[in-house]
Order: C-alpha cells, then structure tokens, then sequence
C-alpha cells in the first residue's frame, strides 16, 4: 500500500476580481500558486503561514470544497481532480474538517444529537437508534457527556463546541482530517487539552492531520512534517524538529524569532520583516519573498528559485547556499 494518502501536484487556485464596479478588467488572485506535497498515512502534517498566504484555500481544495484551477490532486492513489457526484460523496466519508471557530460551524438551531449525526443521515448510515448510540459513543471518544446529546450549542463552552465539531468530524470514521486553525478560537488554558484529545484520537482511530495554523509554537509541538507557505507558495518543507532548531529559509527563520520564549535567561533576536506583504493580486517577480529579505541578492528579483532538497528529506525555494 502506498505510504502517501494526499498527493497534490502542481496544484493552483486563482480567484478572478473585477478591478472596479464599472471596470471589465481583472485581477487574479493566485491563492494556491503551483504547491506540490504529500502526505503520509498517519502522520501529521502542519501547514504555517501568515493569514492569506492560502493555507485554508489549500485544505479547502483537497476537500474538493473548491475547484483547482490547474493541477492534480490523488487520494490514495487515485486521481480526483474532476471527481463529481456520487464518486465524490463516497471519498467524502474518507476526508472530513475541522473548522476554526467552534459557533459559527455549529447550527444554532440543532441539538448534539443532530449535528454530530447529520453525516450518519446523509450518507445513509444505520437507523435513528443505531446513530443514537454512535452519536452517545462519539461524545464520550471526545470527552463530553452522553446526557449532553439534546442540548444546544450556546449552553457549551469554547473547548465544549470544538470537542462537538471534532466528534462530528469523526463520524463517519475518516481517514483524513483538515484541522483548520482549530485551537486559534480557543483560550489559551483549553488549547492544550484539545491538542491533546486530536493527538489521542490519531492514536487511536489512526488519524491522518491536514494541520493548518500560524502558531509555529503549537505546530512543532503537534506535527510531524511541516510545511511552509508564502503567497501561496511552499517555500520550506522538513521535519518538524529539523525545521524550528534549523531553517533554512529567511521567511522561516523571521516566524520562528516571534514565537515567545519562556525563560526569561533565555535571550532571542526577533528578525522584524521589512515592509508588508506584497498584494496577491501584483505578486513580485522572481522570489516573491525577495522584497521583505535581508539576504536578497540580483537573482532573487529574476527568477524564482526551485524547491530543491538541500538535506535528507529538507526541501527550501531559496537561492541562498546555506
């Protein structure tokens, strides 16, 4: 069996803008701009970037919730790209989300019990007493009480909802789990409890994790791999460990120097970014991350580097030798 569940290959989403109401030019947005990545069965891969570097587009994609503009995308194995219809509702019991805010992705006016087995119903699983007790079983797998089941979503708290959304998730017995920012949402006491309830849960149902967030202290802490996205571009890919004790690109190392550090003997350079990130819609030529680089040099503004290995198993789109 192949160890690769996701294989995404030359994968671009733009998105298409009037310039103005009257105007009948275009601006493109290259959300996702040509990302080629794996992921393993079982392993968690964490996604970091700045907020619209494309990190949720791409998870978004792989669900096949938007349409690529260009590229392929394989599931295990099989390419899924123009899936549609009946074939594409089968490979949804396959991959499921998470999303960031725990409320909004909860209908307000559903019990527990209607949420958490919405995906039992339509995909014609069991009759209402076996998902009942399916629904009772998932609440209890994600720390909830079962007499909880005919309650709302507003009598929970925070880390209450996202424990509901993450029993949804699991319903169907996934094999993929897009966690979109799911702790960002969440007070900082709760985050570690979740954390540690969705390493649980890939322990026990052999879970694979789309792990998308800008906190790069709570990726290394839950990932295995990490990738690295700027403008909707990978530009360093490495294991987890490898990546936050030695990046290899500038953009890597400036997200890594503004994670705190909580030993006040400990000193860290902070690396401030130069100037703001440039427009998605009027991308740099060349690196796109050469603008805001310490380290820019006369190749940067001319031509994009290739995401090349440059250690075992340790990519980087970066001109510098290092």
């Amino acid at each position: 069996m192949d160890d690769n569940l996701i294989i995404l290959k030359n994968l671009k989403k733009y998105f298409f803008t009037r310039k103005g109401f009257f105007s009948l030019k275009e601006d493109t947005v290259k959300a996702v701009d040509g990302v080629n990545i794996t992921i393993r069965r079982g392993e968690t891969l964490g996604l970091v970037g700045e907020s619209g570097c494309g990190k949720s587009t791409m998870g978004r994609l792989i669900l096949k919730l938007e349409e690529p503009t260009e590229g392929n995308i394989y599931f295990e194995g099989e390419e899924i790209t123009a899936c549609n219809g009946e074939r594409m509702r089968k490979l949804r019991r396959k991959m499921q989300i998470i999303f960031q805010d725990p409320y909004s992705s909860l209908n307000p006016r559903k019990t527990v019990r209607k949420i958490v087995e919405e995906p039992l119903v339509i995909h014609n699983v069991g009759d209402g007493k076996e998902r009942k007790k399916r629904v009772s079983e998932l609440l209890e797998v994600v720390g909830l009480r079962p007499e909880y089941i005919d309650r709302y979503p507003h009598e929970f708290s925070g880390g209450q909802r996202q424990r509901i959304g993450i029993a949804r998730a699991l319903s169907l017995n996934p094999e993929l789990i897009i966690a979109d920012e799911p702790v960002s949402a969440l007070d900082v006491s709760i985050r570690a409890q979740i954390i540690n309830l969705l390493q649980e849960l890939q322990e026990a149902f052999n879970l694979t994790y789309l792990f998308i967030t800008h906190d790069l202290s709570v990726v290394e802490y839950v990932s295995d791999r990490v990738a690295v996205m700027y403008l909707g571009r990978i530009v360093e890919l490495a294991d987890s460990h490898i990546l936050c004790n030695n990046p290899k690109h500038p953009y890597t190392e400036a997200l890594l120097s503004a994670v705190p550090v909580f030993n006040p003997a400990l000193k860290k350079k902070r690396i401030i970014l130069e100037g703001d990130p440039p427009s998605p819609t009027n991308q740099p030529s060349g690196c796109h991350f050469h603008t805001r680089c310490i380290f820019r040099m006369e190749i940067c503004d001319k031509e994009y580097p290739p995401f090349r290995e440059v250690a075992t198993e340790h990519f980087v789109a970066c001109h510098l030798e290092r």
